[in-house]
Formats: structure tokens, C-alpha cells, sequence
């Protein structure tokens, strides 16, 4: 009698994924990145004009097209360069952000209680702006250069040199008194890290910092205290503290579903201080209404959703880190202006990325994009810098 076996046969090896999808997904990506950050600038052209043209006229449009010219310039820069270029002098980012930050606080008379901008004329920076996008660019090429150890506290290539070198410029901007970026470039850095493979028992952190901020609040900075104290009770307080959130919640809820009609809002020219920069979104609330205010949410998640695509298909740890950080600093950001705009969040100077009136906002955003562009062709076409810059007109004639 034969016995029958059922011999299992090993099963064929699974196939490889295909690379040539990877590269579609990562070229359709950026491309609705482009197309999406398009149509944030091009609204917020058109709500700033709307919100400035009765106090200033032209102006503060004409000054934003400079900012966007100067910003695409440098995005255009640093994907020419590659994101790996940039990476690579991180630590002199890190540097000069420092420097300029200490510029802004001990050498420029502050302006509102705070010490962020340095001025030459009628020309200013920011430089929190800036040191946003070289802490970014550190922390990810930490991590991503020093993988197994970044998270060991007693290793000279661990936790405390990374903690040191981004808390330094944190702190920096915490001098200048911008809660609002230092609690914002905080998160980003902790995310970063949290993305990179920080132990979760290092949670801790970021609690003990929060309450430093806090006791540093309660005994050396109390207008940011008022300003909490009036987030809480705007209503109360709605001629003194309150008052500008006060007004933002007036043309919020005047707006209603559809708006009271593009030019037409009744509170930018005389009750609602700072509408053309930190408050824009409330004019946008007032005059095109709630649908307007939902599809400026829509466009802030597509983009971080677009910007999450490209991040995590990245060919190298670095740029997955860097597009991680670079998408949690624009929509964290979006996110705190829009809780700010609608008294979610104490009042703080908080631009809306791409929309609000200013300089060092919009090229700090174009940049972070450029960065971003790079990470996505450095994944579909590696090295295709060095082609581009082949082409360029004089990189030819030395070459010949």
C-alpha cells in the first residue's frame, strides 16, 4: 500500500515592489503639491488686496509679489542645490540662526513688547522664520547620521548634543518673546525625533520644558499671561486684552455660510488691528463666509498630506526626516493661526503660511517647499541635480 504525502511547497519568493509605481505615486505627489501651494498664495494675493487696499492701497500687494519672487528664487535654489547639499551644513545654519537671533534681541529696538525682527530702514527680517527651517535641517541630519545613538543620553553622538544644538536656538527665539514659533519649532523638533526612533520614555521632555515656558511666563513675561487670561474670557476684556480676538470673533460670526461679499468687510478698516497679516483668515471668515474657511482647511491638510507622500517615499532616512519636519513646521503652523483666528488658542503673532502678509514668512514657506520638491526628485531621479546644474550656461562654458 503507498502512502500519499501532502509535501507543502515552498512558496515563490514575493515580487519586488515595483519602483516604477513608487515614482508615479512620489511625480504626482509634488506635482498636487505645486498646484496646491499655487492656490494658496494666488487666495491670499487676492484676500490681502481685499484686506489692505482701503488703509494702504497697493503697497502691501505689491511688497507680497517681492516676497513671493524673492521665496520662489529660493526654493528654486535649494532644489537646484538638492536638499542633501543643504543638509550637509546644517550646523552653519544653526549658527548663523543663533546670531541672528541674539542680532534681534540685544541690537533692534523691540516693537509690541518683542524682539523679533532687525531692522535696516524700512527693510526687516525675522529670523525665527529662517531658524524654523535650520532646525529642521539639523535634527533630521542628526538623526538620520547618527541613528543608533541619537536616542543614548551618555554618548557624544546622543540625545544631549541634539538637545543642546536645537535648544539653543529654541531658546533664542523664547528671548526674543515669540511663544508662538517656540512652542511651534518645540513640537517639530520632538516629532522629528519621535519619527526618528526616540524611546517613548522621553516623553518627559517636552513636559519639563512646558513648564519651564510656563514658570518663565508667569514671572518675566506677563502681557503674554494678559493675553491668555483674554483667550479665556475675550468677552470680558473686549476693549482692553481682548480686543483683538474680540473683533476676529465679530467677522467670524458675521460671516455666516457665504460671507457679507468679497471687498466688503466692515471690520477690517477700523476695529480688527493686524488683518492683512496674523488675522487675514478672519477677513477671509467675513467676507466669503464658513465654505471659504473649510476650503482653506482643506487646502492646508492637502498639503500636509501631499507633503506626508513624499516624505515617507523618500530613498534616504534624511529626506524622509526632513520633509517629516518641514511638512509638521507649515501645518502646525496653519493649524495655530486658525485656532488663534477663531479663539481656540491664546492670541499670539502667528501668520497663516502662504496667505498672511509678510517677508520672512512667505520665503521661509517657499523655502521649506523647495526642500521638499528636492526630497521628492532626489526619490524619482537620484542625482538629478548635478544634471541640472550641468545645463546651466556657465557650468557649460567651464566645462568646455
Amino acid at each position: 500500500m503507498t502512502v500519499r504525502r501532502n509535501i507543502r511547497q515552498p512558496a515563490a519568493p514575493a515580487a519586488p515592489p515595483d519602483a516604477g509605481d513608487s515614482s508615479k505615486e512620489v511625480w504626482q505627489a509634488v506635482r498636487a503639491l505645486l498646484v496646491v501651494t499655487t492656490i494658496l498664495i494666488a487666495f491670499g494675493l487676492t484676500m490681502l488686496y481685499s484686506a489692505s487696499y482701503g488703509t494702504a492701497g497697493l503697497k502691501y500687494f505689491r511688497n507680497q509679489l517681492i516676497w513671493i519672487a524673492l521665496g520662489t528664487a529660493g526654493g528654486v535654489g535649494v532644489f537646484l542645490a538638492g536638499y542633501r547639499r543643504v543638509a550637509a551644513r546644517s550646523t552653519w545654519w544653526m549658527v548663523l540662526s543663533f546670531l541672528l537671533l541674539m542680532a534681534a534681541c540685544f541690537f533692534f529696538k523691540p516693537v509690541n513688547g518683542a524682539s523679533r525682527w532687525i531692522r535696516f530702514g524700512s527693510f526687516s527680517i525675522q529670523p525665527s522664520e529662517f531658524a524654523k527651517i535650520a532646525v529642521a535641517i539639523f535634527v533630521a541630519r542628526y538623526c538620520a547620521d547618527n541613528a543608533r545613538t541619537f536616542s543614548v543620553i551618555r554618548h557624544r553622538r546622543g540625545l544631549l548634543p541634539l538637545c543642546a544644538g536645537a535648544g539653543a536656538v529654541i531658546l533664542g527665539i523664547l528671548m526674543g518673546r515669540d511663544l508662538g514659533t517656540t512652542i511651534l519649532v518645540g513640537t517639530m523638533t520632538f516629532f522629528t525625533m519621535l519619527a526618528a526612533g526616540l524611546y517613548f520614555r522621553y516623553l518627559i521632555i517636552p513636559v519639563v520644558i512646558g513648564s519651564i515656558i510656563a514658570v518663565y511666563i508667569k514671572l518675566f513675561d506677563p502681557m503674554r499671561l494678559a493675553r491668555v487670561v483674554s483667550f479665556m474670557n475675550p468677552e470680558v476684556v473686549q476693549k482692553g486684552k481682548g480686543y483683538q480676538l474680540w473683533n476676529s470673533l465679530l467677522a467670524l460670526g458675521s460671516g455666516n455660510w457665504f460671507g457679507v461679499g468679497f471687498m466688503t468687510s466692515r471690520l477690517k478698516a477700523k476695529y480688527l488691528p493686524e488683518a492683512h497679516t496674523d488675522f487675514i483668515l478672519a477677513i477671509v471668515g467675513e467676507e466669503l463666509g464658513f465654505v471659504a474657511m473649510v476650503a482653506v482647511i482643506l487646502l492646508y491638510t492637502l498639503y500636509g498630506y501631499y507633503a506626508l507622500r513624499i516624505a515617507f517615499r523618500s530613498s534616504s532616512k534624511l529626506g524622509m526626516l526632513l520633509g517629516f519636519a518641514l511638512t509638521i513646521g507649515i501645518t502646525v503652523q496653519a493649524a495655530i493661526n486658525l485656532a488663534v483666528v477663531s479663539g481656540s488658542a491664546p492670541t499670539k503673532g502667528m501668520p497663516a503660511p502662504f496667505i498672511s502678509y509678510g517677508g520672512s514668512n512667505m520665503i521661509a514657506c517657499l523655502l521649506a517647499t523647495g526642500l521638499l520638491v528636492s526630497i521628492a526628485f532626489d526619490t524619482i531621479d537620484p542625482g538629478y541635480e548635478e544634471r541640472l546644474l550641468e545645463k546651466l550656461p556657465w557650468r557649460r562654458k567651464k566645462n568646455g
